[in-house]
C-alpha cells in the first residue's frame, strides 16, 4: 500500500454529482493541495435540487440554497471555482451529451489530476446502495477523462470555443471505502469538517465533526497519519510523458 507524503498536482478538478459529495469524500485532500498552491476546480453535475425534503420547498428554492452552501464550502477549502451543470437531480444519465459537457470543462480548466467516483460501486456496505447519480456521473467522468478530453478528433467543435485537447495525468478514484493510496489530511481535517458544516440544509442533528473524524481515523489505521482519505490512483501519463506533452495539443491515445 502507498501513501501520499509529498505529491501535489499543479491543478485538480473534482467531478461529482451533488453538493456535499466533495465534502464527504475528498475535501481534505483538495484543501491540502490548495494550501500547497494547487488550482482547484469543483464541477458538480447537479445542484441537489431534490435534496431538501421539506414541505413547500420548490426545486428552484433548493437550487439557490444548495448552490450557496456549496460555494461557501468551497471557499473554506480554497477552491478557485465552482461549476454547476444543473443536470436533473436524481435523474442523471451517463449520456454522450453529459460526456461532452465534462470534456468541455476539463479542456477549459486543464487539470493535472481529476478526482472522480467509482462507477463500479453499487453496494456500499450493508446499509446503503450507492446513489444512481453517483454511478452515472462517475461513468461519464471516466469516459470524459479518457480518451475524450485528450483526443482532438473527438468533439472537434469544442476547438471553435478555443478548447483544445488536454490529457489528464492522473485519476484519483474515490469511493470512500476502498483503495490503496492514502492521503494524510491531518492538517486539513478541520477544514473538511468546517466545509461539510456549510451544507446546513443537509446536516440536521447529524454530528459532522464526530463522524467525519471517526471515518478518517479508521481509514488512517496502519499508516503514518492520524486522518486519511483513500483513493485508487490511475496514472495515464508517466512523469516523462507529462513533462513532454503538458500544455500541448496532443493526438495520441
Amino acid at each position: 500500500m502507498t501513501s501520499s507524503k509529498s505529491y501535489t498536482p499543479e491543478s485538480a478538478m473534482a467531478i461529482v454529482a451533488h453538493p456535499d459529495d466533495i465534502e464527504f469524500g475528498c475535501a481534505g485532500t483538495l484543501a491540502r493541495w490548495a494550501k500547497a498552491g494547487a488550482r482547484i476546480s469543483y464541477l458538480l453535475c447537479t445542484s441537489g435540487d431534490v435534496g431538501i425534503a421539506k414541505d413547500g420547498m420548490t426545486r428552484a428554492q433548493a437550487i439557490e440554497i444548495r448552490e450557496a452552501e456549496q460555494r461557501a464550502a468551497a471557499a473554506v477549502t480554497g477552491a478557485a471555482e465552482v461549476i454547476f451543470l444543473r443536470e436533473p437531480d436524481g435523474m442523471v444519465q451517463a449520456t454522450l451529451e453529459l460526456r461532452k459537457k465534462l470534456v468541455r470543462e476539463i479542456r477549459r480548466f486543464r487539470p493535472e489530476v481529476v478526482i472522480a467516483g467509482d462507477p463500479q460501486m453499487l453496494w456500499a456496505g450493508d446499509n446503503y446502495i450507492n446513489h444512481p447519480d453517483h454511478r452515472a456521473v462517475a461513468l461519464a467522468a471516466v469516459d470524459a477523462i479518457f480518451p475524450a478530453s485528450g483526443q482532438p478528433n473527438l468533439f472537434e467543435e469544442l476547438a471553435a470555443e478555443g478548447l483544445t485537447a488536454h490529457k489528464v495525468r492522473k485519476v484519483f478514484i474515490n469511493n470512500w471505502r476502498e483503495g490503496d493510496y492514502y492521503v494524510s489530511i491531518d492538517e486539513t481535517i478541520d477544514l473538511k469538517v468546517a466545509a461539510l458544516k456549510e451544507h446546513k440544509s443537509q446536516m440536521g442533528e447529524w454530528e459532522a465533526e464526530k463522524n467525519i473524524k471517526e471515518w478518517a481515523s479508521e481509514r488512517a489505521k496502519g499508516h503514518e497519519m492520524r486522518y486519511a482519505e483513500i483513493f485508487r490512483v490511475v496514472t495515464l501519463e508517466s512523469d516523462e510523458d507529462w513533462e513532454k506533452w503538458k500544455g500541448q495539443v496532443v493526438g495520441r491515445v
